[in-house]
């Protein structure tokens, strides 16, 4: 299909490249660290398919007459976002989720491409598999061998935009109130250590009104709390005695907490699913309440509240790469009041 004479949907663009394991592994090598199990070919083969993908990709965009710039993942930062209508993030799921964090407001769209993708189905059914490790692009509009098919939909107005449900949390310590970036797979809240126990009370956050001139006994509420300065009263509450929480929107339900045994959800679902790892339930818990105490939903308005109970613990988004330090007292709100994430679904070729 011509285009000619089709005015662009998107002018200024931002490309987040991804750095791959074969340059990361190259620099420890010029200092004497790396390991000695790194397979050089392997990943001298997956950075020579992503570098190639990175330059078809700069070639396509010159064909379209539009303005970019490209930042190294690792160098990304929120200045680079300046006057930007669109970032295309290339490397695989996870550039996407890195990208994704720096989009707190949501405004701007944002397209993946997968620059090394899994073989295909008929070549992982033999026995050698070429690279089984390669990325599974779920995130990802489309791939090195669509990508200028991609970029045609994306800039004439075939792409399809979805808004994604992403996880608020917020954090607040003794002297101290902190909005995490929003979370567009998954949190795992749980101590340094995977042998320790986490520790911590679950509870569900109810909005008072308290009257400034006739203050209400707390002993009427139980626990009452504050978050952006407005009260709450923590009920149904339960310690929790554990590997951790997972707590996952639906784009994140099919990664690691099915892994974990969490339940499917509805793909278009605004809710959030919580997962307790390994709960030693205590004997005289309450199973009455209005939610299941292992694995549940969290519904449109509800805040769950968590006040952690060990000496130290941590907060994991969308991976490993990025965390907040929790220590003992801290208290966490979790809800799906981000704001959602712009981001163009897959490709449908036909």
């Amino acid at each position: 299909m011509s285009h000619i004479g089709l005015t662009p949907r998107f002018r200024n663009l931002l490309v987040v490249i991804k750095q791959t394991a074969y340059e990361e592994y190259s620099q420890l090598k010029l200092r004497g660290q790396a390991p000695k199990a790194v397979r050089w070919k392997r990943l001298e083969s997956r950075f020579q398919a992503h570098k190639q993908c990175v330059n078809d990709l700069l070639d396509i965009l010159r064909q379209h007459d539009v303005d970019f710039t490209c930042v190294n993942r690792v160098e990304l930062d929120r200045q680079h976002l300046a006057d930007v209508d669109l970032i295309v993030a290339v490397g695989g799921d996870g550039t996407v989720l890195s990208s994704s964090h720096f989009l707190d407001h949501g405004t701007i769209p944002l397209m993946g491409i997968n620059s090394d993708p899994m073989v295909t189905l008929e070549d992982r059914s033999v026995k050698k598999k070429s690279d089984e490790r390669r990325s599974h692009g779920a995130l990802c509009m489309c791939t090195a061998r669509n990508m200028e098919e991609g970029f045609a939909a994306v800039f004439y107005g075939a792409g399809k935009l979805s808004s994604r449900t992403r996880i608020q949390c917020i954090v607040k310590s003794t002297f101290s109130e902190t909005r995490l970036v929003p979370a567009l797979n998954d949190l795992l809240i749980a101590s340094l250590s995977p042998a320790a126990v986490s520790r911590f009370r679950m509870g569900w956050l109810q909005p008072l009104h308290l009257d400034e001139q006739k203050p209400t006994p707390s002993s009427q509420y139980g626990t009452i709390t504050r978050f952006g300065g407005l009260a709450y009263d923590v009920t149904n509450s339960i310690n929790v005695w554990s590997s951790g929480m997972w707590v996952s929107t639906t784009t994140g339900s099919t990664a690691a907490m099915a892994a974990a045994g969490g339940q499917p959800m509805d793909p278009d679902s605004s809710k959030l699913q919580y997962l307790i790892r390994e709960h030693m339930v205590e004997s005289n818990v309450d199973t009455s309440v209005d939610h299941d105490i292992n694995n549940d939903m969290i519904d449109e308005g509800e805040k769950m509240h968590l006040r952690w109970n060990s000496q130290k613990g941590r907060i994991f988004i969308d991976g490993s790469h990025l965390t907040h330090n929790l220590e003992l007292g801290d208290e966490i709100l979790i809800n799906n009041n981000a704001p959602p994430l712009k981001l163009f679904e897959k490709l449908t070729m036909g």
